[in-house]
């Protein structure tokens, strides 16, 4: 395989990159400093967006009942839970205590979702969705072009019965469908997908995860479109309680490292998996529309596509469109969110998008992120990318790993590089390949380094470029 091909679209994506680049320089490194000092124990903290979702989770099992949402205000930086037992002080005391701003509100999160089963139950229509949105303390209702006449009658009435002040309902643009389409990046069955997350999974050898919907189009993937299989479907879930899917590199000896490449020779080192929270901004990679960024919507979302219901999904106003599917959703500072399901729209117009939750996926294939065990490459032992991935140069890529640029990591990212590869897209790969990597090529689009020492040949340009 060579390591040295152009790129059919490279002359079109580098010009879309300029776009991609600014969004590309919010993600450098620190950018969001956790603060934690406050002269007045019970101010609201500063947080970052992972430690004000590790924050909600801790606080979720503190208050029990009391809690009934939480969500991250992006301007102040502060985790803001919402409680219903107002007149308990000690709940709010305590709150406070561990740094968060408190809102009281009416609705239970127990109330919230005996609302979402009674829509399960009355409205289960293709076209429509429904998540809890902690801003509003309501249900959020969204009907996409397709919902009109009895349906959009029954949708109305459905949101009505569950009284004032529980739910509410809006239109969207486009029509809700999975982001699978026949092209490149990893190609199985005539499909295209973009590679969410490496993982190292439960015998210890490598593989990724991507969605559930591309992993029941076909058994097998490959790299490019006439190529030989790289990776084998071990377990899918679609349509039902999720969408994801678990691929094994076929190859055990495949370095596959926890990193994301944003284009211009720049990466994020993911180094945990973290739970997704309304208001907070997030990052998403995908091998057809490359780097693009939003807000978290809503949370516990139920999307009623054509092939059937998911449940359990995170809802942005993220753009995406096919071909995007599977690909990795994550934070600024190195959390991995989600995977890339579906939705509405496009990135011209934008739309309503929903993702499968990473810490969900990761639980149910019994994986963990990164390649510390996975792959020849992968002796660091740290998870995933932190310190010894920065170290990649020895770790997965550099000097004698070009190889392994061949051999594995341009596994599903080789067309990626082709395709959409953000390295590509900055026309990046052949300007860093040969010092940092000897050679991981431009086809892995991420040879470029971002002065980290973190090389994307390492194998995570997979994840971001298909």
């Amino acid at each position: 395989m060579s390591h040295k091909r152009v790129p059919k679209r490279k002359a079109a994506i580098a010009v879309g990159s300029v776009a991609a680049l600014g969004v590309a320089a919010l993600l450098l490194p620190n950018a969001m400093a956790s603060q934690t000092d406050s002269a007045d124990s019970a101010a609201p903290k500063t947080l970052k967006a992972t430690d004000a979702s590790d924050l909600a989770s801790q606080l979720q099992q503190l208050l029990g009942d009391a809690f009934a949402g939480s969500y991250y205000d992006a301007d102040k930086q502060q985790l803001v839970i919402n409680v219903v037992d107002g007149d308990n002080n000690n709940v709010i005391i305590q709150a406070k205590k561990a740094g968060a701003a408190v809102r009281e509100v009416d609705n239970s999160i127990a109330e919230l979702k005996a609302g979402a089963q009674t829509l399960k139950a009355e409205a289960t229509i293709p076209g429509t969705a429904w998540s809890l949105d902690a801003r509003t303390n309501k249900i959020q209702v969204t009907a996409d072009s397709t919902v009109t006449g009895a349906n959009w009658n029954t949708i109305e009435s459905t949101v009505k019965s569950l009284g004032s002040g529980m739910a509410t309902i809006k239109k969207t643009e486009g029509t809700f469908k999975t982001f699978v389409e026949g092209g490149d990046a990893i190609f199985g069955g005539g499909a295209r997908c973009s590679l969410g997350f490496n993982v190292v999974t439960g015998d210890g050898t490598p593989g990724f995860l991507t969605a559930g919907h591309c992993g029941v189009a076909a058994a097998e993937w490959s790299d490019s479109e006439t190529g030989e299989p790289i990776a084998t479907v071990e377990a899918a879930t679609f349509p039902g309680d999720g969408d994801f899917a678990l691929v094994k590199y076929n190859d055990p000896a495949t370095v596959a490292a926890s990193t994301v490449d944003v284009g211009n020779g720049q990466t994020v080192d993911i180094l945990q998996a973290a739970e997704a929270a309304v208001g907070q901004q997030v990052f998403r990679m995908g091998s057809t529309t490359g780097l693009n960024d939003g807000q978290v919507t809503g949370l516990d979302a139920t999307v009623n596509y054509p092939e059937g219901t998911v449940t359990g999904l995170i809802q942005t106003d993220v753009c995406a469109e096919p071909g995007d599917s599977g690909g990795s959703l994550f934070t600024q500072d190195g959390g991995a969110i989600g995977l890339t399901s579906g939705g509405s729209g496009d990135c011209t117009v934008g739309g309503e998008t929903f993702f499968q939750p990473v810490t969900t996926a990761l639980a149910a294939v019994g994986a963990t992120l990164g390649a510390a065990d996975a792959g020849a490459g992968a002796g660091a032992g740290e998870e995933a990318g932190a310190g010894e991935e920065a170290g990649a140069g020895e770790e997965a890529g550099a000097g004698e790993e070009a190889g392994v640029g061949e051999e594995a990591t341009a596994s599903p990212s080789a067309t990626a590089g082709e395709e959409a590869g953000a390295g590509e897209e900055a026309g990046l790969g052949e300007e860093v390949g040969g010092d940092e990597l000897g050679g991981v090529d431009d086809q892995t689009g991420n040879g470029a380094d971002d002065g980290t020492g973190v090389d994307d040949g390492t194998g995570l340009e997979n994840n971001n470029n298909h």
